[in-house]
Parts: structure tokens; sequence; C-alpha cells
């Protein structure tokens, strides 16, 4: 139940800037050739470029693209999708990015190894690309959005030369989304690398999760974050109150979601554990606090810089990272931990579940099947795949296993959350590089 990280790195008004001072610019060969790329995105039918600006010496083109609603039933309804190329040359290859959230345009691994161009997309129902009126959330599954990220591909795909080779990437919830993507149209892209992506094929089964709290780290470390966790529970009377006030000073609510401060504060810290090795990293162990001997002050600062989530109204819902809950509860699953070090402490034994921090008109029921139905297709069917996951990072515990067919996975050493190729002891670093240029052709 963890908030994956969102993605920060929104085009913001610059880009109006941007364009201005492009428009101003004396014609170069190279600003006409741009010129007339630009000419052949505004002709593309349902897409608008709404701004360019540079990015290292290259245009970064903020568009849109009209998508239905229901690609099933392309009459019932659309919307606007966002998304933006960085373009190079129509000769190197595509990189397609989303992070499965709001829009980010910041240059990712697979882009910077292949000197490519970068199509980064925004999510389905993120952010502003939402149908006007009420969301019809039962339209953002992850067929529905594959089928948009395949619109945009066919889109775009023209513009560049024949020869070019297409990758898509992602991290977490984006790495799942290229996944389920490249199931759906396995024809878009060369190759697929997806980072840290959960893969909860038995939504039932959470051992795995609860093995890997078993085993990460040290002993100690263990041992010394679950008392503390325990500790903030057991002080519940004692820490609310504090809690309460962090609220208040920062005008958080959840009438909305989570209901009362008291069953937010316990969700906070089932989450605590989770974050700090989502986050964190062994190093940061000594820091634990003795959690007998601690003060009420000391134990709940501590928390508080190292893991204890507050889930309130304003960030979840509709205009928050609500429509990933809303997917988990759906389609994705999520981790239902046994949590044993709390027995006996928790007020709420079933509130560690997605439905519990969205709004009522959010919740669902869960259905696996497609997720069941992907993780079968990527063990036996897919091609050119390549996972990376970090060995310390709660989200890699249940993973993708790739096929014999020219795929591969590699774990970081030591790493969370924030894994990456570049992490990787320099023979893995090197056969996973040379694999994905040999993807694109390079």
């Amino acid at each position: 139940m963890r908030l994956r990280t969102l993605p920060t790195l929104l085009l913001s008004a610059a880009l109006t800037a941007g364009a201005l001072a492009a428009t101003a610019a004396p014609a170069t060969a190279s600003t006409v050739a741009h010129a007339s790329f630009e000419d052949q995105l505004r002709a593309i039918p349902g897409v608008t470029v709404t701004g360019v600006t540079d990015k290292e010496g290259f245009p970064l083109y903020s568009l849109s693209i009209i998508q239905p609603i229901d690609h099933d039933k392309p009459r019932s309804g659309i919307f606007q999708q966002r998304f933006t190329l960085w373009h190079k040359s129509t000769a190197k290859p595509v990189v397609l990015y989303t992070g499965g959230y709001t829009l980010s345009s910041a240059t990712r691994e697979p882009t910077t190894i292949l000197d490519a161009n970068q199509l980064s997309v925004e999510h389905r129902f993120f952010g502003p690309s939402v149908p006007a009126g009420a969301t019809p959330w039962k339209k953002m599954t992850v067929q529905q959005e594959a089928a948009d990220e395949h619109a945009i591909v066919r889109a775009v795909r023209p513009l560049y030369e024949k020869s070019s080779k297409w990758l898509a990437t992602g991290g977490s919830k984006g790495g799942m989304t290229a996944t389920y993507h490249y199931r759906f149209y396995p024809r878009d892209y060369d190759g697929v690398v997806a980072y840290v992506a959960p893969n909860d094929a038995d939504n039932k089964d959470d051992s795995t999760y609860d093995r890997f709290f078993r085993t990460v780290g040290t002993k100690e470390c263990r041992e010394a974050l679950d008392a503390v966790q325990r500790e903030m529970l057991l002080r519940r009377d004692a820490l609310l109150p504090k809690f309460e006030k962090t609220a208040k000073d920062a005008g958080y609510t959840f009438t909305n979601t989570l209901g009362t401060t008291d069953r937010a504060y316990e969700f906070a810290v089932l989450d605590q554990v989770w974050n700090f090795w989502q986050s964190g990293t062994i190093a940061d162990c000594p820091t634990v606090p003795d959690a007998k001997t601690a003060s009420d002050d000391t134990l709940y600062q501590w928390s508080l810089d190292h893991g204890l989530s507050v889930y309130e109204d304003s960030t979840l819902g509709a205009n928050g990272s609500g429509p990933y809950y809303r997917q988990a509860a759906a389609q994705l699953g999520w981790a239902d931990l046994a949590f044993k070090n709390l027995k006996g402490v928790r007020h709420y034994p079933d509130i560690y579940q997605p439905n519990s921090v969205l709004p009522a008109e959010m919740r669902t029921h869960y259905d696996g099947a497609v997720i069941k139905g992907v993780d079968k297709w990527v063990r036996t069917a897919s091609r050119r795949m390549l996972f990376v996951y970090g060995q310390n990072d709660p989200w890699s515990a249940e993973q993708f296993t790739p096929s014999k067919r020219d795929s591969y996975k590699y774990v970081v050493p030591g790493s969370n959350h924030g894994a990456r190729i570049s992490a990787l002891p320099a023979d893995q670093r090197d056969a996973a590089t040379a694999t994905i240029q040999r993807w694109a052709g390079r």
C-alpha cells in the first residue's frame, strides 16, 4: 500500500518562454530541419503541439492527443492525453517512457545509453489527462492504457525512419505499464527495459513480501525497525496527538478517505518499515532509535523522517495518487502483509488495502485475470525483455520472470527502489547495456 514515488518533473511555464525564444531565434539549417519536423507533428490527425522548448540543444515538444475513453467503443466519449517528444534525429532510436502517473519528461537511462529520442506519456486519468465531467473509473484499465500508448506509437512512428528501433521503458508502475503495453501490442517495440516493476500475479499470496521483510538487511536492523513500528502503536495515546498536530499544521483532512485521524495514524505506521527500505539503505540502520528507551518526541520525529507517510484527502482521490490506488484495487493488486510484530496492538485489522485510501465513489472489486495472463505471457512467450530490480527494495520482492527468448533479469546489490543498470557490477552492467544497444541496432 505504499505510495509509489510520483514524478515531479512536470512541464512548466518555462515551456512557453522557451517557445517564444525559439521563434525569435535566427534560422539555421538545424532549426529549419526541426521546423519541418514540427510541421509533420502538427499534421498528425488528433495531435496538438501545445509548446516547444530547448533541451540540451534539441527541441522538446509538448503535445496532446485525442483519445477515446473506451477504445472498444470509440464513440462513447473522448479526452486529451498529454505527452512530450524530445526529438534528436529521425534516424535515431525512440524510447517511449511512462512513469505510470503524471507526465515526466526527465531523460531516462535507456535514452542516455542509446542517445535516443524520447516519447514521454502521461497515464490516462492522471493529471489533466482526464475526460470532462465525472471520471469513468471502470475505463482505467491496463488494456485501455496500452491502447492509448499504441495510438501514440502509431501516430508518431511514421515521422521516423523505418529502420529506427523502438524501445519502451518505465520504473515501478511505469515498468508495469510498459510490460502491459508490450503484452497487448508486441509489435510496437523492439524491446522493453522495465525497472523495479512489481508483479503481483497472485494477489491472495503475499508470502514473498513477508519473506522479504524476514531477510532484508541485517537481523539487528530488522529487529530495531520492527520494535519501533510496534512501539508507535503501543504508545498510540501519547503519539496520536503529535500526529494530529502534524495534520493540523499541514491542513490535512481524512474525512473522504481513511475517515478518522486514528485510522490514518495506524495506516501510516503500517507503511513505515516498507518506506524505510523503499527509499533508504542499510547505511540508515544506525539511525534507528532504541524503541524502549527513546522518548515520545524522538520516536515520533524519527518515524516522521523515515517512512511515516501521511495519507490524506488532498493527495488522494481523483486529483492526487488516488488513480493508482483505484488501479491497485481493481487489477494491479497489493501487499497485505502479516505484520506478526504488531499482534495485539492494531485497531483496524483489515485496513491495509487500497480501498481504504479511496473515496467511496472510487472503491471497487479486484479482478486479477489480466495480470495473471500478463505474468504467463512474460514467462513463456515474450521476447527481448530486460528487468532491473533492487536487492533491498520491497517493490522488487515479487518480480517478473523473463522468458528464455532473449530476455534477462538483473538485481542491483544493496539497492532500493532507485535501482539502475549503471549501479550493477561492471560485468552485468556491460552485458545489460550491450543487450539494449543490440536491440536498438546500435
